[in-house]
């Protein structure tokens, strides 16, 4: 083979297909990524585990910087095939322990056997998990395209959190609901930059294992000129800015709270049973107006909040407020919030629609303000389609025939406004959003019964998802439940006082009413959007040249060698030892360049002439690295010569 061949062969054979990931230089140098399967998959359900227990319920916090750390190891150099099934199987086991009160709840109020709620909580579970198995995928995808895979992680995160249609909305920055200082960050970006701090954090340890996993096996460079150093600590201060960023809001909030205007605010936790709010609304209406009588004999209050449909039985619209007026003018002298379930009559098949509404009443006992549920639970408060297909609550009469509200007008409490949601509606950031923006409401008010899950861990996650309401807004926020947990939120975040779980109890504290805006508020999602755009456009578009740097031009398309301007007596002196006296290659050999045209050497008949004298032909041409104009034979090619004055064979 010629050397002309050979170079062209070798050149070819460094260039991997196209949308391939760059080889190993060599076998001793390949290191240990991406892990095989039978490593990889227990990685991310490891992630699984280690995010459930750091979510509220478990409340292992520090876990929330390390959870992630498994799955962005395993997740390193992985098709997006196996990505997309890696960050499924997290997604898929922390959703399973985390949802787990589904089974209980399925199995007492549908009958079906444990198996059956089993089934259905998984099916559940399968899906939810698809919010990691889509942030597996796009990572992937993206560093397929040779972008960074910390970068390609650190967008596919809040992407994923922001794109996956959730039925149980959550969020990782729950993880450190417990430490204020995080928290803060949340009147800039909401849930997603917190949350952003925290996979920061994560990246930092996961860049240290990775660099761990592809040291050399034997020899080479030391593992510890490997490790990016410089990126680890930029990673790591990312959350200790947010740390700083939240130690020094914290004081100059409590002074703009002491000298706001005050309020005294008293929530009532009647602690009815399920099927007891709906068979017996007398003692539901007596035990909230008990309870409250006593949260006031302390001292007055300014406002009374209680639980979602706290006064049971559907009440026809066109009458409701005679009949408030009646039932609650003369027993609560002071506006109350309440809950309650207005009836529409309607000319179809539905013969009426529900309504989930919020009521206020002022010290008179009249209602002056209505809000009705927006967020409603499929097949249980409504049929889906039902409003265009009326027919459908004659086949499936004991379904649900609640409406959807449509007004985002906030409750008026005397001179001030009132910010009011249902139920799980307080965990979704943007429509809180849109209720803030009618009228800037000086305080945040969530009626919830969280009674279906039972004595399970979900009411206290319920609480811990809806704190970042109040600092992403900066107001106080109340939260009156039929069975807990009820509490007082500051806007910091910070739990003022709550209630237990299942107990009937009535509480009080001195809130104050705020106004102003954030930058959340502002701005909302909208950054967010912008950087799934990025995360998805990155797992599509290859990374440009200009950007990948020279290291992986080389890999991909090598660069044609420029000529030596150096004498080639200077060029083969300028080479280390090694390099004139061994032929085997580096480990990451250059780019061999188009070999010069080699010199012809016509051997004479034996005895005829002396082969230390070339021919002319042979001093004509010249090599780039030959120490004089005499040409370099090669001996494996020519065969060995004989020396000075003996006869070379026949």
């Amino acid at each position: 083979m010629s050397v002309t061949a050979a170079a062209s062969e070798a050149r070819a054979a460094s260039v991997p297909p196209p949308g391939s990931l760059p080889p190993p230089s060599s076998p001793e140098q390949s290191g240990r990524l991406p892990l095989p399967a039978v490593v990889a998959y227990p990685a991310a359900l490891l992630t699984g585990v280690l995010y459930f227990l750091a979510f509220p319920g478990m409340d292992v916090w520090p876990l929330g910087f390390v959870a992630l750390v498994p799955l962005s190891v395993a997740l390193r150099g992985q098709r997006p095939r196996r990505g997309l099934a890696l960050g499924w199987v997290a997604g898929f086991t922390m959703t399973m322990l985390g949802f787990y009160w589904l089974i209980g709840m399925l199995e007492t109020f549908s009958g079906f056997p444990t198996a059956v709620c089993a089934l259905f909580a998984a099916i559940l579970s399968g899906y939810q998990g698809g919010r990691i198995a889509l942030l597996g995928w796009l990572a992937t995808r993206a560093e397929l395209k040779r972008w960074p895979a910390w970068l390609a992680f650190a967008l596919a995160f809040p992407a994923s959190e922001l794109v996956f249609p959730l039925l149980f909305p959550w969020y990782y920055a729950a993880t450190v609901h417990q430490v204020p200082a995080l928290l803060q960050t949340a009147e800039l970006g909401g849930p997603l930059l917190v949350g952003i701090t925290l996979v920061f954090a994560n990246l930092a340890l996961a860049e240290l294992c990775v660099a761990l996993l592809e040291r050399p096996r034997q020899g080479g460079v030391a593992w510890t000129q490997r490790v990016p150093w410089k990126r680890i600590a930029l990673f790591a201060a990312v959350p200790l800015l947010a740390l700083g960023y939240g130690f020094a809001r914290i004081p100059m909030l409590e002074t703009r709270i002491e000298n706001a205007p005050k309020l005294r605010v008293a929530l009532v936790q009647a602690n009815m049973s399920l099927l007891g709010k709906r068979l017996k609304p007398e003692e539901s209406l007596e035990r909230h107006l008990s309870l409250t009588r006593g949260a006031m004999q302390e001292k007055p209050v300014d406002l009374v909040v209680w639980s979602e449909t706290s006064i049971g039985g559907a009440v026809d619209e066109r009458t409701a407020n005679a009949h408030y007026r009646q039932t609650l003018g003369t027993q609560l002298p002071v506006p109350t919030i309440f809950g309650a379930v207005l009836r529409t009559p309607v000319e179809d098949a539905r013969k009426y629609t529900l309504s989930n509404s919020a009521l206020v009443t002022n010290a008179e006992g009249s209602v002056v303000g209505r809000y009705d549920k927006q967020f409603l639970l499929g097949f249980g408060e409504y049929l889906p389609f039902g409003e265009t297909f009326p027919i459908l609550y004659e086949w499936s009469p004991n379904s649900g025939r609640f409406t959807p509200g449509k007004s985002f007008e906030p409750l008026p409490v005397g001179k001030h406004s009132v910010a009011t949601f249902i139920c799980y509606e307080d965990i979704i950031p943007s429509f809180v959003n849109r209720i803030m923006g009618n009228g800037s409401p000086g305080l945040l008010v969530n009626l919830t019964n969280d009674a279906w899950f039972g004595d399970t861990t979900q009411p206290w996650i319920h609480l811990a998802l809806a704190k970042l309401r109040a600092v992403e807004q900066r107001r106080f926020f109340v939260r009156s439940t039929n069975s807990g947990v009820s509490a007082f939120i500051d806007p910091l975040g910070r739990v003022i006082d709550s209630t237990p779980t299942f107990s009937e109890i009535a509480i009080a504290e001195d809130l104050r009413w705020l106004d102003g805006s954030t930058l959340f508020h502002i701005l909302g999602d909208t950054p967010w959007w912008l950087v799934s755009m990025v995360a998805f456009a990155m797992a599509f578009l290859p990374r440009p040249d200009r950007l990948v740097g020279r290291s992986s031009r080389s890999v991909s398309a090598p660069p044609k060698p420029r000529a030596s301007v150096l004498p080639p007596s200077e060029v083969a002196a300028s080479k280390p030892p090694a390099a004139r006296q061994s032929n085997t290659p580096a480990a990451m050999p250059p780019p061999i360049p188009e070999p010069a045209p080699t010199a012809t050497v016509d051997l004479p008949p034996a005895g005829t002439a002396d082969l230390a004298q070339p021919s002319a032909s042979a001093t004509s041409g010249s090599e780039v690295n030959a120490p004089s104009k005499t040409p370099t034979l090669n001996p494996r090619e020519f065969g060995p010569f004989p020396k000075p004055g003996e006869k070379p064979d026949s």
